[in-house]
């Protein structure tokens, strides 16, 4: 283990300098460059008020209300936690749903439920300032509302730490925001150097991002129709405590085949049972094996196995990518 910040020679020399200044290179056959990523700060007025997702686990005291700018899933992720603590939550985003990227009926049931959960969603909306007041920040928007909060998140996204890499040197390509350009391999333009994590600025989630890149491809390349199977419910375990969250799950297949291409899940224990369908998808579960399948009953799960009625068809040529 060497501390330093290191920056590239060439292809194969990585120049090192130390904590106390002296420099030492290092030469290898291969290289891996895995520097991540730092959080960025949207260029408002009073930028420097607010905070991200570095800093928002270690604060020292739990905010009475809370405005989070982003609609990723940081920003619903900490909307979530500081409702659940009693906070008063405004959560602001560009588009009309929050998740951006993901299946469009799950987005629709994750918005409607945060709603459901009193947290303010603020659609189509933007921060243009902030400042300091006595009775905390004042949060203007971009339509001129005007909120005070106790802290400010900004969740809207991170930036490749790329810059102090010196990858001209090596011939190493980055996009237009500073990423590395990787191939299906990780392997950067330069054959022996090879890039993973957020310096990649890929999708964030690595083990869901690989099954629905998975998912993705073989729709893409599906000459039949994709048959969809869904279902819609509220847990039992919320007619308990009057929670009127609704469940979501959906099933993509391929008509041809029977084979599940994909698997969606909005709910409680979602990641539970996600991760179950996802052995079963890599080992190739036909939608004839989901309903020969004992379903474990009382159970959110056992829907999986026993949805037979099809939502509905839709052919190669009109598969939209998030809304299957």
């Amino acid at each position: 283990m060497i501390e330093g910040a290191g920056s590239l020679v060439d292809a194969h020399t990585v120049e090192v300098t130390k904590p106390d200044g002296s420099k030492q290179r290092y030469t290898a056959k291969h290289i891996l460059i895995a520097t991540g990523s730092r959080a960025q700060r949207v260029n408002i007025p009073g930028k420097e008020l607010a905070i991200t997702s570095d800093e928002a686990l270690s604060l020292e005291e739990l905010p009475k209300r809370a405005v989070i700018l982003g609609g990723g899933y940081i920003a619903v992720e900490f909307a979530s936690i500081w409702k659940g603590m009693g906070a008063h939550v405004d959560l602001f985003y560009r588009k009309e749903l929050p998740l951006r990227g993901f299946d469009d009926e799950m987005r629709t049931v994750v918005a409607s439920n945060l709603e459901g959960r009193g947290i303010r969603l603020h659609p189509g909306t933007n921060l243009s300032e902030l400042s300091k007041t006595a009775d905390g920040i004042k949060v203007v928007t971009d339509k001129g509302e005007e909120i005070i909060a106790d802290v400010v998140l900004f969740a809207t996204g991170r930036t490749p730490n790329s810059q102090r890499l010196n990858l001209e040197a090596a011939g190493v390509e980055v996009d237009n925001i500073g990423a590395i350009k990787v191939d299906d391999y990780s392997r950067t333009s330069v054959p022996n150097i090879w890039a993973v994590g957020d310096v990649t600025n890929r999708i964030n989630l690595t083990p869901v991002a690989l099954m629905e890149a998975t998912c993705f491809s073989a729709l893409e390349e599906a000459k039949s129709d994709v048959l969809v199977y869904t279902s819609s419910f509220n847990p039992m375990k919320n007619s308990i405590s009057k929670r009127q969250e609704k469940t979501v799950m959906k099933l993509v297949v391929d008509s041809e085949t029977d084979k599940v291409l994909g698997a969606s899940m909005c709910g409680p224990d979602a990641p539970e049972i996600i991760q179950g369908m996802a052995v079963a998808l890599k080992c190739g579960a036909t939608k004839a094996t989901f309903d020969s399948t004992v379903g474990i009953h009382p159970s959110a799960a056992e829907e999986f196995v026993t949805m037979r009625t099809l939502t509905r068809r839709v052919s190669p040529s009109s598969k939209p990518k998030t809304n299957l």
